[in-house]
């Protein structure tokens, strides 16, 4: 529904985590960007800047960009005269000291640069990738990961990511769902505030914060058919419900900047959007930091088709809000003389430069522009040392990341864990041991070699028990040929249980440009999987993905799969953890998982239809008039494979049935913050033989509003951790937060409607109770 802060941060305090409460009281306001004093040095400085200074601080170069031959490849006069701001890609103490020194020696105002990276799911020390990080459910582990990424980065001078990015992926075939949190706007919107929380920390003039960047903006992850780059168009009342929310928390923790999109929305470029970048993003939600184009995207504005030219794209972004221009090269080019023409006014310039000037005021980068240059940075290797607590925290991340999917049984017991018994394991797949695929797509500076593979760390565990392991890497990620096959389904045969190691490749076939027609498992992999599974040896299918797959043969003749996304530097010994039951799985699905590429897009939280298939069995054909006429496939079920916030654990939980403090609210009194919220609880007790953790979802539902709404959408999540046979009492409060939406006057508020809410363990499973909303 609307923009929840206030009940995010509750939520963050409720969530399990190692991170001490006092970090926790430092985050709750996040870094001012409205320092009268920062603002003052802003008025003096720009009473001295030309023009052309002004616009030398909205140039963003690239490294790529600076080359011999390139339009840039003079950065460095550039950069000693002031004509650019910031610089992407350059990366070292060392290096961005030395570019620093020009800018802040030679130029005449001794303004200084910003260098920014995109640091996605880590520096040096690379976790999960983003989708997996999300499918934890538990912001705080997200933040002290953003932590570390920045304490790394700021060390090599990089104090601007171009992340989080929090767009609303709903649609599989798009490559850069991995990249997000999934599809709900809630779970999403938690996610976002944590990555700025993460990376600016308390204050943003400490030197170890780097300045978020939150993209894009908005409506990238709506492309149309998951084409990456394609055009989006929906209603406003969908844009507010379910896409700006995730940007909306971002700003409310304190965000920085923010990154436009590379879409048109409506048939306005986003970059070029002066209802999203002004409209909504300054006056209604009061953001004060930067606003950075995408690569390239103020120029491609000409084959969008709304400008002719370079000086036409450069004046249609400038007067739209946007303030940096990265790597279009229009505003460096076109801006100084479309001002003296008098096509922009130059007061926009002036705003935009105090955008830029404002940050790099509050990042302290006018009084400490340099980096310290540690003698003892690298190790005998050639490559920086990892932190052992960091590294140990990574393997948390992707222990708590992996989703169980399926654990069916294998001789009488549950599949996994494997127990003493299984004395030979055959490894199978392209990925059982690929070092660099484990890091997934936008690995910044983090180095293969410092990647645990699966075999590697299945290995050390199986021999130190005198156990054996019988390797066979069967075929390659994206292949027709089959001369691997026959070691493989031979070293089925002779284990007592099969790992298959199954998946995508990490750089070319997910994040972006990654989008697919098809989300089988690529190349002969299937065929691999089916001609080990008629061994009729027990086969556990490890997914690794930057998105979901389809895995519908797999859910009907393997019995166990555990998605493992791309899950960092740790990947083997987290994996090795869980499958032996160190740690038992936890994490849920963020996003739906089809049965076949024709649901897409695809999302638990839709709206219903007038002739909805409830009670109709579609796994067949229809068979009669009264089965067809339904909102449904012919030949396929409506529903997920696996739904969202769906995930096994080697435990089992239960719910108690729902108690409501009340079962009536008043819709007047929720708008006018005078009347009481509902408290809604069950209690979950672990049936099972073990410990674990489990993630209590609650979900809502209104009928009888102004405007149809969807059929669940999540409020709220707890995670809780049960030994055997214990209980706990789990309670969420329901109030105006939840409750309000974008009405048919487009007013964000409460109606009087009947309300259904559950509390359970996924989307399509809990308990539920009904109360009603009146006047």
């Amino acid at each position: 529904m609307a923009s929840k802060t206030r009940l995010l941060c509750v939520l963050l305090l409720a969530i399990t985590s190692t991170w001490p409460l006092c970090f926790l009281r430092a985050q709750e306001q996040p870094p001012r960007l409205d320092d009268p004093a920062i603002e003052q040095r802003i008025d003096k400085l720009l009473g001295q800047m030309t023009l052309e200074e002004k616009v030398g601080q909205l140039v963003h170069f690239a490294d790529s960009s600076t080359g011999p031959g390139s339009p840039h490849s003079n950065y460095r006069e550039q950069a000693a005269q002031g004509n650019v701001g910031s610089f992407e890609n350059i990366t070292g103490a060392a290096e961005t000291n030395a570019l620093q020194k020009l800018a802040v020696e030679k130029s005449r105002l001794h303004i200084p640069l910003l260098f920014a990276l995109d640091v996605i799911h880590g520096y040096h020390t690379i976790f999960p990738v983003p989708l997996a990080m999300a499918s934890t459910w538990d912001p705080l582990l997200v933040e002290r990961a953003s932590r570390i990424a920045a304490k790394e980065a700021t060390g090599e001078g990089i104090r601007w990511t171009f992340s989080p990015m929090v767009d609303i992926a709903r649609d599989a075939r798009w490559g850069r769902i991995v990249e997000g949190a999934g599809e709900d706007p809630y779970l999403g919107s938690a996610m976002a505030a944590a990555y700025v929380r993460g990376y600016q920390g308390a204050r943003l003039d400490d030197p170890q914060s780097m300045l978020a960047c939150v993209k894009h903006f908005v409506g990238y992850g709506a492309a149309e058919a998951g084409r990456d780059y394609n055009s989006v168009d929906m209603s406003e009342r969908m844009l507010r419900q379910v896409y700006l929310p995730p940007f909306h928390a971002a700003v409310e923790a304190g965000t920085g900047s923010v990154m436009s999109a590379f879409n048109s929305l409506n048939g306005v470029p986003a970059v070029s959007n002066w209802f999203t970048l002004t409209h909504i993003l300054r006056q209604e939600w009061g953001f004060q930091g930067i606003v950075i184009s995408d690569y390239g995207s103020i120029r491609e504005t000409i084959p969008h088709g709304i400008a002719v030219d370079g000086k036409t794209a450069a004046r249609k972004a400038i007067t739209a809000g946007l303030d940096v221009d990265l790597e279009s090269d229009v505003f460096s080019h076109d801006l100084a003389e479309l001002v003296r023409s008098g096509a922009v006014p130059e007061s926009a310039v002036d705003q935009a430069a105090r955008h830029v000037l404002r940050i790099k005021f509050a990042l302290g980068l006018f009084d400490h522009p340099y980096v310290p240059e540690p003698s003892a940075q690298l190790s005998t290797a050639g490559k920086p040392q990892l932190d052992p607590a960091d590294v140990e925290f990574a393997r948390t991340v992707a222990e708590r990341s992996f989703v169980l999917l399926k654990n069916g049984e294998s001789g009488g017991k549950a599949t996994l864990p494997l127990g003493p018994e299984v004395h030979t394991v055959a490894l199978i797949g392209p990925l059982a041991d690929g070092a660099a695929d484990m890091l997934g797509p936008w690995r910044a500076r983090g180095n293969a070699a410092d990647a645990v593979t699966l075999r590697t760390a299945l290995t050390s565990r199986m021999q130190q028990s005198g156990r054996q392991v019988l390797y066979a890497k069967g075929t390659e990620i994206l292949t027709a040929a089959d001369n691997g096959f026959a070691e493989a389904v031979a070293a089925a045969k002779r284990a007592d249980v099969v790992l298959m190691a199954l998946g995508e490749d990490s750089l070319w076939m997910t994040g972006e440009a990654g989008s697919r027609a098809h989300l089988d498992l690529p190349g002969n992999q299937q065929q691999l999987l089916e001609a080990v599974a008629a061994t009729r040896k027990p086969v556990v299918l490890i997914v690794f993905s930057g998105r979901p797959l389809i895995l519908t043969w797999a859910a009907g003749h393997v019995p166990a799969i555990l998605q493992a996304w791309f899950p960092g530097v740790q990947a083997g010994p987290a994996l090795v953890r869980t499958l032996f039951g160190d740690v038992s799985p936890s994490g849920k699905l963020t996003v739906s998982m089809p049965r076949s590429v024709g649901q897409e897009p695809l999302y638990y939280d839709a709206l219903n239809t007038g002739r909805p298939a409830d009670g109709i069995d579609l796994s067949r054909p229809p068979s009669n008039n009264g089965e067809k006429y339904h909102s449904r496939y012919v030949d396929e079920p409506n529903a997920a494979l696996f739904p969202f916030g769906y995930g096994l654990s080697y435990t089992k939980f239960s719910y108690s049935p729902l108690e409501l403090s009340t079962s009536q609210l008043s819709a007047s009194g929720l708008n006018q913050k005078t009347a009481r919220a509902l408290r809604v609880s069950t209690t979950v007790s672990n049936t099972g033989s073990r410990s674990g953790e489990e993630i209590v979802e609650l979900y809502l539902r209104l009928r009888g509003t102004s405007i149809a709404l969807p059929v669940k959408q999540l409020e709220g999540f707890r995670k809780v951790t049960l030994a055997a046979g214990e209980s706990k009492r789990v309670e969420f409060t329901v109030g105006r937060d939840e409750l309000v939406f974008w009405n048919i006057d487009m007013q964000d508020l409460v109606e009087p409607a009947n309300a259904t809410v559950w509390i359970g363990p996924s989307s399509a499973e809990g308990e539920s109770a009904d109360f009603v909303i009146g006047m």
